[in-house]
């Protein structure tokens, strides 16, 4: 038979429960707006009936209800949106960080304006076109040996600006490292701390809420994979384990070899750091704890991956990589540019040479004596400049195409120099050509760049908004739950009024 008291440890156990459920919603309520905070929710669970099965049990219909118990406190959370969401993040990673060196050197290059290189080769060919039919005015030398050294301080202050900009990409790449290798330490360091809580059957909440939001902030930096370890035997069903984090490619698929940042088998970390060529701005390898990754081998999307793409890096012994391929073509530019107008500088007669007999110097000082086996003088845009001779006396211009004063047709040959095919820069391709096909690659580059921004950040935001809505605070939510079991517990409070009443009137008045 039931006790008397029965009734008493039923109300008891159902205020239990509901004051743990206002208890859990006044957490949620307070971390409202927490930075990666999960809500949670107590689930109730009936205790055992009465009378239990047996074999000399009560030959009653049914059994009594024995009440109700807080079974366990989860987060409600959903570990496909997560993926979902992360998988984006690293997208956004990547094009953010593409865009914005791809800006950065649209800034740069400043094309199409009246401060940019073709306008201040423009005026150059401008000058040359004067000069042609005054070849004896001293003020038409002048402005074009001021015009040529004008082309020649803006390639200097494109290339020198350029490798500034590779500097602060290859710091910002060393940075972005470091905060892979901290964020690993610290999700490691969650790892340990819900390790040694998971065997006594616990159930860490709010751990495994900062070991999420870290892990969220890594997915920026490179694309992760996340798998879970099993503490112990004793956890709880509820215990999600230590985190196993391995890199992946856009695609989802493993590195090859198969590289773990986070090994929560076993409580490691392996860090990364990327290597440069020769401690230059290049990068030629990123090494994973032992394993080391070629840079297009290492295909794991997200901020770091965007950053040595732009900054630039060695491949197969060639230079590639957004800064490092314009620089490239810059040089390549100077050199056909210089190359060509000293052959035809030095065709021409100088002032000089019609009235001394002096010899027609070159107009660009460049040395082709350095040319790499493409061609090109690497880093000639960088100190491009005038020779000492024409610094020194624009007389040494070469605008005569015979020993006659008057004469200005070499001066209008050169500046045809924009306008013929130069076998450096391709086939049938001009100076001019060339330039225009750098300026137009950069701009659709740098346009796809920004329109897949845009794109992966509407992704990473409709993902992030569905997540939100199944895991973070509504505060309208959370004040109905608290109405809800406040009532509850007011009602298992009325239900030990009536037992009282019960009970006293057994014991006081029954027998009188």
């Amino acid at each position: 038979m039931v006790s008397t008291f029965h009734g008493l440890e039923v109300a008891k156990r159902g205020l239990y429960a509901q004051q743990s459920a206002l208890y859990t919603t006044s957490h949620n309520i307070a971390n409202a707006n927490t930075e990666g905070y999960t809500r949670q929710r107590v689930n109730f669970e009936q205790t055992g009936p009465f009378p239990p099965a047996s074999r000399n049990r009560p030959q009653i219909p049914g059994q009594v209800g024995s009440g109700v118990q807080a079974g366990s406190i989860e987060r409600v959370r959903t570990g496909f949106l997560d993926h979902q969401f992360r998988g984006e993040n690293s997208k956004s990673g990547y094009y953010d960080s593409r865009s914005e060196a791809l800006g950065r050197l649209e800034t740069v290059m400043n094309e199409p304006s009246e401060d940019g290189l073709s306008a201040t080769m423009d005026r150059f060919w401008k000058s040359l076109q004067d000069l042609s039919t005054n070849p004896e005015n001293s003020g038409a030398r002048s402005v074009v040996k001021q015009r040529g050294e004008a082309v020649a301080d803006t390639f200097n202050y494109l290339a020198g600006t350029l490798q500034t900009i590779q500097k602060d990409i290859k710091q910002e790449t060393r940075v972005t490292e470091t905060e892979i290798n901290s964020i690993a330490n610290q999700i490691n360091n969650i790892n340990r701390q819900i390790s040694e809580v998971e065997p006594h059957g616990l159930v860490p909440n709010d751990l495994y809420d900062e070991r999420d939001r870290l892990i969220d902030q890594l997915s920026k930096h490179v694309n992760v994979q996340v798998s879970y370890e099993n503490t112990a035997d004793s956890a709880s069903p509820l215990a999600m384990g230590n985190v196993t984090i391995s890199l992946v490619d856009k695609d989802g698929q493993d590195l090859t070899p198969a590289a773990k940042l986070v090994d929560g088998a076993v409580n490691e970390v392996n860090t990364v750091q990327v290597s440069y060529e020769n401690g230059g701005p290049a990068a030629n390898g990123i090494q994973i704890g032992e394993e080391t990754y070629s840079i297009e081998s290492f295909g794991s999307q997200g901020k770091l991956k965007a950053l040595i793409e732009s900054g630039g890096y060695i491949e197969a012994g060639e230079q590639k990589g957004t800064y490092a391929e314009m620089l490239s073509k810059l040089d390549r530019m100077a050199t056909g540019f210089a190359d060509a107008f000293n052959t035809i500088h030095k065709e021409g007669q100088s002032l000089n040479s019609i009235k001394n007999g002096d010899a027609v110097p070159d107009f660009f000082a460049i040395d082709m004596t350095e040319v790499n086996e493409d061609g090109v003088v690497e880093g000639i845009a960088g100190r491009l400049s005038l020779t000492d001779e024409i610094q020194t006396d624009p007389d040494h211009i070469a605008a005569a195409g015979a020993l006659q004063t008057g004469n200005g047709e070499n001066a209008l040959r050169l500046s045809e120099v924009q306008n013929e095919a130069n076998a450096l820069f391709g086939e049938e391709t001009s100076l001019n050509s060339f330039y225009q096909s750098m300026i137009g690659t950069m701009g659709v580059e740098a346009q796809e760049a920004s329109r897949m921004s845009r794109n992966a950040g509407t992704l990473k935001s409709a993902v992030d908004e569905q997540r939100q809505s199944v895991s973070s605070v509504s505060l309208d939510e959370e004040m109905s739950n608290m109405i809800k079991f406040q009532h509850a517990y007011n009602a298992a409070a009325r239900n030990i009024t009536v037992i009282d009443e019960m009970l006293d009137t057994i014991i006081n008045r029954m027998g009188v």
